[in-house]
């Protein structure tokens, strides 16, 4: 029986150039983490269930869910944060500084097809630990706008809320749980109608409701804040509101003030979230490129309490952006092409060999008798090489160099 060329829907195969510009743009971020001081940290693909099930992540019905041989449940990583939490509760509890992590790695959800998106993603981030500052919220947002930078994109916003200035209202008006769940996703939709009726279907006092539907309007640039404090009119909202204040004065001395907007209305779906919420998007691509924000009792979840913060940047659909403006990388030319006869072959060995010990990249090809040079030459534009040499027992001759 022949065996199916495709893949499973949700994942696709990367190669050639999109496969080669993908690890320049990895490196590229690892070296920008690396640059701040962040130490790399490497978790399983898969966890014990409750890791994900208890630190409100993604909906059980997105996780990918399997039992190994002792009967317990395990699922894919579909979000790396718990997970980079649950290695920090087992192996940096006794530091005594901030600790900085940096990921990178494949998660998987089990989404339905209808949405087009990816099951399997292509995410790299960091987790800033121990430290509830405002300047490690603005660090973390500076260090987001620093890694898109570097990978090429000039035009982005990256739009920042505050989770807590909801939470305040919500408490304020008295919503229960279930409705402020409900709320939040018609108010992070920007749905006001959605939000109007469920207000009124839970009989929120009118004054409340006409504030809430206020939040959906309320993004822009910096006079949104001041605009936000007038509806603050408890202590959590209005602490929310000053501290995004203070975060986008450090972000000024940073000279990223050119790159922030704001947003009250930005929500997650992720429950863990507890402060600063962020999502950087730029044109063209639909979904955001990045996203983050401070989730303090996160960690207590796994007997360890401190604050922390961190961000995702999906290297998806930063590809995606790289490519609708022409921006995706390309990796320098750095490998000789030894073309050899067969006869030569003792000699294009040892010529190899030399290279490679000298820290140069060599690719042997034995040349077949039905293929001329010219072949040989088409093949090594292709591939983008170096040089390519052509090594018969007598001397190697170069037919092409870069």
């Amino acid at each position: 029986m022949k065996k199916s060329l495709h893949t499973p829907e949700g994942v696709r195969d990367t190669y050639g150039k999109e496969c080669i510009a993908k690890q320049v743009v990895l490196n590229t971020l690892k070296d920008t983490f690396s640059s701040f001081g962040y130490e790399e940290i490497e978790t399983p693909g898969f966890e014990f269930y409750d890791v994900y099930e208890n630190t409100g992540t993604n909906p059980g019905k997105e996780l990918y869910r399997f039992f190994d041989r002792e009967g317990n449940t395990l699922a894919l990583r579909p979000d790396f944060t718990p997970s980079v939490m649950r290695c920090a509760a087992s192996h940096f509890s006794d530091e005594s500084e901030p600790v900085r992590l940096t990921y990178s790695g494949k998660a998987y959800l089990n989404v339905s097809s209808l949405t087009g998106k990816l099951h399997e993603l292509n995410e790299t981030g960091c987790e800033l630990i121990g430290d509830d500052s405002a300047y490690a919220d603005a660090e973390i947002i500076h260090l987001c706008v620093s890694n898109l930078k570097a990978c090429g994109l000039e035009e982005f916003q990256i739009s920042i809320g505050n989770i807590g200035f909801f939470k305040g209202m919500c408490e304020k008006a008295g919503l229960n749980e279930e409705t402020e769940l409900a709320l939040r996703d018609f108010i992070s939709g920007k749905n006001h109608f959605g939000a109007e009726g469920l207000l009124k279907e839970s009989n929120v006092e009118e004054a409340f409701t006409r504030d809430f539907l206020r939040v959906t309007d309320l993004f822009g640039n910096e006079d949104v804040l001041d605009e936000s404090l007038s509806l603050a009119e408890n202590e959590k909202s209005r602490k929310a509101i000053l501290r995004l204040k203070e975060v986008y004065e450090i972000l000024k001395t940073y000279g990223d003030d050119k790159y922030i907007s704001f947003d009250m209305g930005l929500l997650s779906r992720y429950n863990y979230y507890t402060g600063i919420i962020f999502k950087a998007y730029t044109y063209g691509v639909g979904d955001c490129v990045a996203t983050g924000g401070r989730y303090d009792n996160l960690l207590s979840s796994f007997g360890f309490d401190k604050p922390s913060i961190g961000f995702v940047i999906f290297a998806d659909e930063l590809m995606n952006a790289l490519s609708l403006k022409g921006k995706l990388p390309v990796k320098e030319a750095d490998t000789v092409f030894l073309l050899y006869d067969e006869n030569a072959a003792d000699k294009a060995i040892r010529y190899a060999n030399e290279l490679r010990s000298l820290k140069n990249k060599c690719m042997l090809i034995l040349k077949e008798d039905h293929k001329d040079k010219d072949h040989y030459i088409a093949y090594a534009r292709k591939k983008n090489a170096l040089e390519l040499s052509y090594m018969t027992e007598k001397e190697r001759n170069v037919l092409y160099r870069k």
